[in-house]
């Protein structure tokens, strides 16, 4: 039994962490986000799924700032996210963000790449940093490999670098944009199986992925996106098996049959 196949989770509880009211973006013509209202509680997991192009990584990258909103706002932790600046530097350290590419340096060391950000933004000691980077490592299945260089990584082994480097900065939340997309398919389960370990541990995710058998067992909640919008949400358990809009029944008989 994989672990993949765990009981699915009991919904989380707690008071709103990440919350997006009323947000509008567009790129020129495109309205790649239509009026979204999201609330995303402390120690909750939120999965969002839809087809490309629904607005997904979009939503994702708007709560760091690494894409601007023309309306509406968004809030971390109560404050709303500042616009540039030290404000922003700061709160982006508060938000640990996992790509579809690792984004690692290339020419630093796997536990240099973990070390750095604890070191020049939170100020961390190299000891301590060093420390606590070991054990994020160790945690991600990757402690062996402190000393090698990326390139010396498989993907799903960079993957796992990439989390424990976002873990070190001691983030509120974590968002994932598609963190699997990008590796072979016997890379996958390595990667998920680190997310699921955060789930179940009370890390606050947001989490922008096609692997449906991580929505059905990892999440709490199921968002459903299409055309810019959030058309349907839900448990899992309803989504999966009780969709209510045409838009997420007609999706989830593609994706289902594959």
């Amino acid at each position: 039994m994989t672990s993949l196949e765990q009981e699915p989770r009991t919904s989380a509880r707690g008071e709103p962490l990440v919350v997006l009211a009323g947000v509008q973006k567009h790129y020129g013509q495109l309205h790649a986000l239509k009026d979204i209202d999201l609330s995303v509680a402390r120690g909750e997991v939120v999965v969002v799924i839809g087809p490309s192009g629904s607005g997904k990584s979009t939503l994702c990258r708007t709560i760091n700032r690494l894409e601007t909103i023309d309306e509406g706002s968004i809030t971390l932790d109560g404050t709303a996210l500042p616009a540039e600046g030290k404000a922003l530097a700061n709160l982006r350290a508060e938000v640990g963000m996992v790509f579809q590419s690792f984004n690692l340096f290339a020419h630093k060391t796997i536990l240099e790449n973990v070390t750095l950000g604890p070191i020049k933004v939170r100020g961390l000691a190299k000891a301590e940093a060093e420390k606590k980077a070991r054990e994020l490592l160790d945690r991600v299945g990757v402690g062996h490999q402190a000393e090698k260089y990326p390139a010396q990584l498989s993907g799903g082994q960079q993957q796992r670098v990439a989390i424990a480097r976002a873990l070190a900065m001691e983030p509120k939340v974590m968002l994932f944009d598609e963190p699997t997309s990008a590796l072979d398919p016997e890379m996958i389960k390595e990667v998920l199986d680190v997310m699921v370990d955060l789930a179940k541990q009370g890390m606050t995710m947001i989490v922008v992925t096609h692997e449906m058998g991580f929505a059905r067992t990892a999440a709490d909640r199921v968002v459903f996106m299409a055309d810019g919008a959030i058309v349907e949400e839900n448990t899992p358990e309803e989504f999966f098996t009780r969709p209510t809009s045409d838009r997420a029944k007609d999706f989830l008989g593609k994706i289902l049959k594959h």
